[in-house]
């Protein structure tokens, strides 16, 4: 009985679609535990650049179940057009296959028509959300006000609740000063959307049961990463559900004595978008060459990643909430050219060090604190074809032991690139 949980560290963005798709193959189920179309999960193999948003990662693994979770939020229109492209490219996502889990909330137009009005009311106290409508679905289902996948099962009554939810959100959106959204013509699209997903309908947490209890390995998928965490991230820059390894048991529905491995996801350096204080952050040419070179562009909005040298400091606060077993490191062939690198290992403030990552007090107060960097020599080489550790430039190879070092995690995954085969892996199936 095993659950392996891969999880982003940093605030999304990690790469945590390839590391799934390199997971799949030893797994039976991977399974969607969190979050909702404002995840956008890459994976590049087999002739195919796929940019999941609510689609497992494990897609292009044809004897693999796919799970979105009891804790994703689904926008029905998204998940219909996702698909319907996945079957085009001849990708099983059919009913035997695709699981959506009863229980996961339902996104609408108002949800979102809320989520830019409540936004652009904050003025210069913006979030920047993805306008996916994700926190206010997250905050209906916390006021118990929520549609949930499950009421699909009868689409003329389905239809009759969202009008009747839309209804009561155009209040909400007028004294917003927002236009409010027709709901007749989306209660008719939810119809047919409701009878196109009602196959797919599953008690969630019966499928992940089930498959532990008759030996398999369930691989579970979180979107964003720990900094965007309700409770334990940047907030209030952060999302609206539970991205760390604990939201794995509450988002699918199973026991954490089944957890056998957490791995945690990072870049080679830093990146994040939208607002909040970012302590590495290079607003310099070197900032620009990274996300220019490293295609640093949302997967989901196509904004541009503001990009900084890598913090060790947010991977010891991801290995303690998360309980790391492993990292998976990313695009480190992102970082060849630079003759040298930097790595913040600690912060300071006022004369005081601190080695931990000081989120508890507020994004003000973090935002007081300066790192402490470590510097370590670049190297020129391009490491792109490189499949073995001790093959990478001496420089690269001394980078990573030094990653290890600092976080006590090894790093059993180094990315060189971004197909499938340009990856340095230790990877393998479940640790009993």
């Amino acid at each position: 009985m095993s659950a392996i949980v891969v999880v982003g560290t940093q605030w999304g963005d990690e790469g945590k679609g390839r590391v799934v798709d390199g997971l799949a193959r030893h797994s039976d189920i991977v399974a969607r535990f969190n979050g909702g179309d404002n995840a956008g999960h890459t994976v590049v193999a087999e002739g195919h650049t796929l940019k999941l948003h609510l689609t497992p990662s494990g897609v292009l693994h044809s004897d693999l179940t796919l799970l979105i979770g009891a804790g994703v939020v689904v926008n029905p229109g998204t998940l219909v057009s996702e698909m319907d492209q996945l079957s085009s490219m001849g990708l099983d996502v059919g009913p035997d296959r695709l699981k959506l889990s009863a229980a996961a909330h339902l996104i609408l137009p108002s949800h979102q028509a809320l989520d830019g009005a409540r936004d652009a009311a904050r003025g210069k106290g913006a979030i920047g959300t993805t306008r996916r409508g994700i926190g206010p679905t997250y905050a209906s289902k916390a006021a118990r006000l929520g549609l949930r996948a499950g009421d699909m099962v009868e689409p003329e009554r389905f239809a009759e609740r969202v009008i009747e939810t839309m209804e009561a959100h155009n209040r909400q959106l007028v004294d917003l000063g927002a236009d409010p959204v027709p709901s007749d013509q989306v209660a008719a699209d939810y119809c047919a959307y409701a009878q196109r997903l009602g196959p797919h309908l599953v008690d969630g947490s019966v499928v992940i049961g089930e498959a532990l209890t008759a030996g398999k390995t369930v691989l579970c998928e979180g979107a964003q990463g720990l900094l965007l965490d309700l409770d334990h991230g940047t907030y209030p820059y952060v999302t609206s559900s539970s991205t760390v390894a604990g939201g794995a048991s509450t988002g699918l529905g199973f026991g954490p004595q089944h957890i056998s491995r957490v791995i945690g996801v990072a870049k080679a350096y830093t990146t994040r978008v939208g607002q909040g204080p970012f302590p590495t952050e290079l607003l310099d040419q070197v900032g620009s060459r990274i996300r220019e070179v490293g295609n640093e562009y949302g997967t989901t909005t196509g904004r541009p990643r503001r990009c900084g040298w890598l913090d060790v400091v947010i991977l010891r606060y991801a290995a303690r909430i998360n309980g790391l077993d492993e990292l998976a490191l990313t695009k480190l062939d992102v970082l060849s050219g630079l003759k040298e690198l930097k790595v913040a290992t600690a912060y300071q403030r006022a004369g005081e060090r601190v080695d931990h990552f000081p989120a508890e007090f507020g994004v003000e107060w973090l935002a007081q604190w300066r790192p402490i960097y470590e510097e370590l020599p670049g190297w020129e080489d391009v490491i792109s074809g490189v499949r073995r550790r001790e093959d990478l430039p001496q420089a690269a190879q001394g980078y990573v032991a030094r990653i290890e070092e600092l976080t006590g995690i090894p790093v059993t995954f180094t990315g060189v690139g971004p197909q499938r085969e340009q990856a340095i892996t230790e990877l393998t199936g479940p640790r009993l």
